[in-house]
């Protein structure tokens, strides 16, 4: 018991720790980059404010949630708080300006989170469609996984073609220098990421998953968080020269030997610092390598920073 103790006050400790040098991180260098002060008059609209002719994919630092679908999970005020990534539906999401999205699915086509479920993945696509329907020029990249320790739902490659063929930008190298206009009236990049599956090939309606990757570092230490995040990005190619999409989140996540085990209150310790991360990109020397910035619980003043620094790409000053 006392060792146990010792431990716990020291799992503090360091939290406490890092939670100050993200703080001081942002008190002594700031958090302004090009285009910080700018804020998208209509966020549902983003990508058409900032005119599809100018804007090419490898351009877009892309606003994602982690977890998407997880705002119904579990049961309410019981198990959700252990695995809600996300307060909003996926339509309120893509409305408010996210533009990836991660799901998470088992063998029956239910939405999932770890052992935690929620609604069918019928509820996503439908919300998909609704914003489609809605906007005119608005890209979406859709990655859907099949969750650790499931099995693939059957003809799950046939589903998500019948639902999104009209939609559905075909695995292309050459789409990463094309601009938005010149992918429309396509509008949904569908990576499928199956555990068993045969994995898709070039020129088929869905992308593999080796056209989405990221360094997962799972930890609750918001410091440490940052800093792997800033090294692995470091460690990849200028999306000027890259086929793929890379993801960075800015997320930090409960652990099974520390008794803070909800998501938000764990979270929370690096939400804020989504603008200090672009900064610190720039100052470091690989924000030319930022793509895809993932959230959990997402707001709007993550989503003005990703598309900020977009303006400040197409418009050469970054």
């Amino acid at each position: 018991m006392g060792t146990h103790m010792s431990k716990q006050v020291e799992r503090r400790k360091a939290i406490k720790t890092e939670k100050k040098i993200l703080w001081d991180l942002q008190e002594n260098s700031g958090s302004d980059f090009p285009g910080c002060d700018y804020h998208p008059p209509d966020r549902k609209n983003w990508m058409s404010g900032l005119d599809p002719q100018k804007i090419h994919v490898n351009q877009i630092v892309w606003p994602g949630t982690h977890d998407s679908a997880t705002n119904k999970i579990g049961i309410r005020m019981i198990s959700r708080p252990f695995a809600q990534c996300q307060s909003l539906s996926i339509y309120n999401q893509l409305v408010k300006g996210t533009r990836v999205l991660d799901i998470r699915v088992q063998e029956d086509r239910r939405v999932c989170h770890g052992i935690l479920l929620t609604y069918s993945i019928d509820v996503v696509i439908n919300d998909m469609k609704k914003f489609l329907s809605e906007t005119q020029s608005e890209i979406i990249i859709l990655e859907i996984r099949t969750e650790f320790g499931h099995q693939d739902p059957p003809e799950f490659e046939k589903y998500l073609i019948d639902q999104l063929g009209e939609f559905l930008i075909h695995q292309d190298d050459h789409v990463f220098g094309k601009t938005l206009a010149e992918l429309l009236p396509k509008r949904v990049l569908c990576v499928w990421k199956p555990r068993t599956s045969p994995q898709t090939k070039l020129g088929s309606p869905l992308w593999s998953s080796g056209y989405l990757k990221d360094n997962w570092v799972d930890t609750d230490l918001p410091s440490t968080k940052f800093e792997s995040n800033i090294k692995h990005l470091t460690e990849q190619q200028p999306v000027s020269g890259r086929k793929l999409f890379y993801r960075v989140e800015n997320t930090v996540t409960p652990q099974a030997d520390n008794p803070v085990l909800c998501v938000k209150p764990v979270t929370k310790r690096i939400h804020g610092y989504g603008r200090l991360f672009i900064a610190q990109c720039i100052a470091r020397g690989c924000a030319d390598r930022l793509q895809i910035y993932s959230t959990d619980f997402i707001d709007d003043d993550f989503v003005d920073s990703c598309v900020g620094y977009t303006k400040a790409r197409i418009e050469g000053k970054a």
